[in-house]
């Protein structure tokens, strides 16, 4: 055996997958932010102090030294942002959310509202495009919107549809259970193979949901068919109840059955209730 992989145990290699993974999740957050542009200037400066310590470069390399004396504090104030993101998609994470009990009422209550909105834009034929973020984040899009912060509920996203308001040409993003920004400019689709009846919504939509994992709902402006982007591809013609399904599949909610939706913690209490008893 080489040298190499002599001393290599099973846990060096479970220890250098988890951390192959973290590190994959932190660049998808940083995706499609400046974040990448300072993680270069980053790495630039790290091969400028190696640099300057194997040509013995005694100003630069004392100059280059106090820096990285501090470079944890750097690093929090440079990527608050992606921190705090970083930390509220672990927190959304699907095992955490069952260990806890969150998201599932809750999840379903917002799918609920979404759905709403959108069979009652579909009726009254008013154009929509509404991004549902899953894991990675639409934070570079949400900033060329207009910045919102709301609840989500049905009546807010018929208004922001409406042909007076003036965010009703762009998108709306929710990222968890808040619509984070509406009025959003997307990227299009480049796709030939798509129908040229596609309009502009569409092509947004599609184009969004081949940049990132998004769920995209389409409420078209001539016909009022309802249709759903999902990895590059589109189904159109969705009746709320099968949009309702689709959506509840792709992030993670589970149909409300009464007395079938239950946590770990739910069964702890249950338990605990009957032992008492």
């Amino acid at each position: 055996m080489s040298p190499l992989w002599a001393g290599l145990r099973v846990r060096d290699l479970v220890d250098i997958v988890i951390v192959a993974f973290v590190l994959y999740r932190v660049l998808l957050v940083f995706r499609g932010t400046v974040a990448i542009q300072m993680l270069a200037g980053l790495g630039f400066l790290m091969a400028a102090r190696f640099v300057s310590r194997q040509t013995d470069l005694r100003s630069l390399s004392f100059v280059l030294e106090n820096f990285w004396a501090f470079w944890v504090l750097a690093l929090i104030v440079l990527f608050q942002p992606e921190l705090r993101r970083t930390l509220a998609q672990a927190g959304r994470s699907r095992l955490l959310q069952r260990v806890v009990g969150q998201g599932s009422a809750e999840r379903n209550q917002l799918l609920g509202e979404i759905v709403r909105a959108v069979e009652a834009l579909a009726v009254k034929r008013i154009g929509a495009l509404i991004a549902v973020e899953r894991q990675v984040g639409l934070r570079a899009y949400a900033e060329l919107g207009v910045p919102m912060e709301a609840v989500v509920s049905a009546e807010l996203l018929g208004s922001l549809f409406q042909a007076g308001s003036p965010l009703h040409d762009g998108a709306a993003l929710i990222q968890g259970d808040r619509i984070t920004a509406a009025g959003c400019f997307l990227p299009l689709s480049r796709n030939l193979g798509l129908s040229r009846t596609l309009g502009t919504r569409h092509r947004a939509a599609v184009g969004l949901s081949e940049e990132t994992d998004a769920a995209v709902v389409v409420v078209s402006e001539e016909t009022g068919v309802i249709s759903l982007a999902v990895d590059g591809v589109i189904e159109r013609g969705l009746d709320p109840e099968r949009l309702q399904e689709r959506l509840a599949a792709l992030l993670g909610a589970r149909d409300a059955v009464p007395g079938r939706s239950w946590s770990l913690l739910d069964g702890f209490r249950r338990l605990t209730a009957r032992s008492k008893a």
